[in-house]
């Protein structure tokens, strides 16, 4: 190998080892990343192709690193590349996760590096499995680094792209359903209508509900009905099918997806800043933070209400308002208070996190603590808690001064005895 060969690997080498090793912090201007296509309508059940081009800006770069998004219920990765790519050393395969939505391209090119305006770094394979529009976007780590020897980001833009994807064109009767309209849309109902339009000459259909969006009904008529009812269907993506017969020939099947979502978000917890050792603080505009997750369906929003507790023991409950966390809660009276947070899916249904606290003037926040937990015993001013702190000093200095003297006393007793003891077997042994 001639010196000229081995600089250009040993460049690229510590290119490699910079971008995937340490953090970048500079970052110059002028490379960015793009998909192409960037837009496209696309049939559930089809696949499409999406490529990843780097644009250099008119510098030499040596190393890329492309870390990319996805909705993995909209689309799924069917392949993760189509084998062209300018990349010529990879650091590793190209890496995907069809349950985390991600994958992930690393690799460069031996000095002097690549100048162009559409390097194509790979081409991932999508299949569109549910409708909806969905969206594919670069993550924060990608990265693009310079041929200086030092590794520099010039990273500057990363576009997106966005799909549609919709239900094919049915091929048999036309289908639609009273109970879930919108294929597009997540339902909490979980007992879906389906009805189909009579076509003259068809008498008899074929129809079944699955989880498998290719699966076609079998050759045995159901009937002459033009609807059918399911209850207390299972959470997740459904769909239907239905075929009609005319004579002695079964037509093609129609296809409609039903999205239900009957559970609740996951439970959550409600955090207060300041925290709180104990459901009482002095803080009348506290902060508060919430988050929570939904298997399905995903978070829609959350809404707050404030219940106020007043003097008289009459319950003050507001309304819900939306908000998001975090969030700065109005200025609170003294006395005690519920917060509660509800946090909505989309498909509607929602799940509520409540906590009580109460609001007591600064000069009186003082507690003791018990095995973990804040017991309010008193409620004191200042100059009270320093009265009693001197009192219980001053005391605890006389029981010590007391139980001193008392030991002194046993101990010159007990000395006493000891010497008459002495005395006694001396006297003893001299008679």
């Amino acid at each position: 190998m001639d010196n000229e060969r081995r600089k250009k690997i040993n460049i690229l080498a510590i290119a490699l080892f910079l971008l995937f090793i340490f953090p970048l912090n500079s970052r110059a201007e002028g490379a960015s990343f793009y998909f192409s296509p960037n837009s496209g309508t696309f049939y559930v059940g089809s696949t499409f192709d999406v490529s990843i081009f780097v644009n250099t800006g008119g510098n030499n770069i040596n190393a890329v690193g492309a870390e990319i998004k996805f909705d993995p219920k909209k689309i799924q990765i069917a392949n993760p590349t189509t084998g062209r790519s300018f990349i010529s050393v990879w650091v590793a395969q190209p890496a995907y996760s069809n349950t985390g939505g991600t994958a992930s391209f690393q690799g460069g090119v031996p000095s002097p590096g690549v100048n162009t305006s559409s390097g194509l770094i790979s081409t991932i394979t999508f299949r569109a499995i549910a409708p909806g529009e969905t969206t594919i976007y670069f993550s924060d780590s990608s990265r693009v680094l310079l041929n200086d020897g030092k590794g520099t980001n010039i990273l500057s833009s990363m576009s997106r792209g966005v799909y549609n994807i919709t239900m094919p064109p049915p091929e048999g009767p036309k289908v639609y359903s009273s109970t879930h309209p919108d294929q597009n849309k997540w339902y909490k109902n979980n007992n879906p209508t389906f009805s189909w339009e009579k076509e003259e000459g068809f008498v008899e259909y074929s129809y079944s509900i699955n989880n498998d969006f290719g699966d076609v009904p079998d050759n045995v008529s159901e009937g002459s009905y033009s609807s059918v009812s399911y209850t207390e269907l299972g959470d997740g993506i459904w769909y239907f099918h239905v075929k009609a017969k005319k004579g002695d020939v079964w037509g093609g099947t129609s296809h409609y997806i039903v999205q239900i979502d009957s559970s609740p978000p996951a439970s959550f917890i409600v955090d207060f800043e300041p925290k709180l050792k104990a459901p009482i603080m002095t803080s009348r505009e506290p902060i508060i933070s919430f988050i929570t997750t939904d298997a399905l369906s995903g978070i829609d929003h959350y809404e707050l209400k404030v219940i106020d507790f007043n003097a008289s023991g009459k319950n003050e409950a507001g309304f819900f308002t939306e908000v998001s966390s975090p969030y700065k809660l109005p200025s609170l009276s003294t006395g005690e208070h519920e917060i509660v947070v509800r946090a909505f899916d989309v498909a509607g249904n929602w799940k509520d996190n409540s906590q009580k606290i109460e609001v007591i003037p600064a000069e009186k926040a003082f507690y003791f603590t018990k095995t973990g937990m804040s017991i309010w015993m008193f409620f004191f001013s200042w100059g009270q808690v320093i009265v009693f702190l001197a009192v219980l000093i001053i005391s605890i200095l006389i029981l010590s001064v007391f139980w001193w003297k008392k030991d002194r006393d046993l101990n010159e007793k007990m000395e006493n005895l000891r010497k008459l003891r002495k005395e006694a077997e001396e006297n003893s042994r001299k008679l």
